[in-house]
């Protein structure tokens, strides 16, 4: 038997009679924006907390070419340095070959071998008359010609290879593109409006020049059709592009020799 105080009684009792006199409303359910904006509000903050942490204390708008520029020079600087150290090894290399093929008999017969050589592998600089490509960006436009965009003003990767295959089509005896030599391992690519050949970056214009009879090489850029587009985008978006025969010298090559790939041709049967 339960046994109650007075007062605990009589709150009972009240709490009964209200129940009675004043019927129990339906649970309502609790509109959707008073549970959704407590999340919208936690996915914002942690929004916040990405962006910020992300931008590390500064504005991911802020203007960083700055910052690009100052690291491409410092690149530039690293290789120009590397460069200049690899050409000092490989002269302590050579004299130290001279002075053991003074004494030893098959040093110096591989070294004469080696010499031979040299010329058509690209080791020596070559004088002669030639011709002198000349490839440019176009001029910047206010009002860009009706459908061209800014892609089209630019000399790209396709367009330095058309001239480079079209001077070896005709005979090109040597070649240099920026003063660089070329040979059978040398890539040309293109990194925006920027050319990049043995890990040197350029800027246009792009000046190639090649050792050869100059109206044989003028035919064969002619015959090119990659080259006759490039002339057509001359004509229409006053990009630059010159021929210019005469005496031309093209140095030798100076970069690393080393072959990172080679495959075996496959024989004709």
């Amino acid at each position: 038997m339960e046994y109650t105080s007075g007062a605990a009684s009589w709150q009972k009792a009240l709490r009964r009679l209200v129940a009675v006199l004043l019927p129990r409303r339906p649970r309502q359910r609790r509109p959707f924006w008073s549970v959704g904006v407590p999340l919208i509000a936690l996915a914002a903050g942690l929004l916040f907390t990405t962006t910020a942490t992300t931008a590390g204390g500064t504005a991911l708008r802020e203007d960083r070419r700055p910052q690009l520029t100052e690291l491409i020079e410092d690149r530039r600087a690293q290789v120009a340095a590397n460069e200049e150290r690899a050409a000092t090894l490989r002269g302590e290399l050579e004299n130290r070959t001279a002075v053991l093929a003074n004494s030893d008999g098959p040093i110096r017969e591989q070294q004469q071998r080696a010499n031979a050589s040299r010329a058509a592998a690209g080791f020596t600089a070559l004088t002669g008359t030639g011709l002198t490509v000349e490839l440019n960006d176009a001029p910047q436009l206010s009002n860009l010609p009706e459908g061209a965009s800014n892609d089209d003003l630019v000399v790209h990767q396709g367009d330095v290879q058309a001239v480079v295959n079209a001077l070896w089509a005709g005979g090109a005896e040597a070649m240099s593109i920026m003063n660089v030599r070329v040979l059978a391992t040398s890539a040309v690519r293109c990194v925006g409006n920027t050319l990049l050949l043995h890990g040197r970056v350029y800027s246009p214009p792009f000046k190639i020049v090649a050792i050869g009879d100059p109206a044989v090489l003028r035919q064969a850029l002619a015959a090119s059709e990659g080259v006759r587009w490039f002339r057509d985008a001359v004509d229409n978006y006053q990009l630059g592009y010159s021929e210019t025969p005469g005496t031309v010298t093209v140095p030798a090559f100076e970069d690393s020799t080393t072959l990172r790939s080679a495959t075996v041709p496959a024989v004709p049967q």
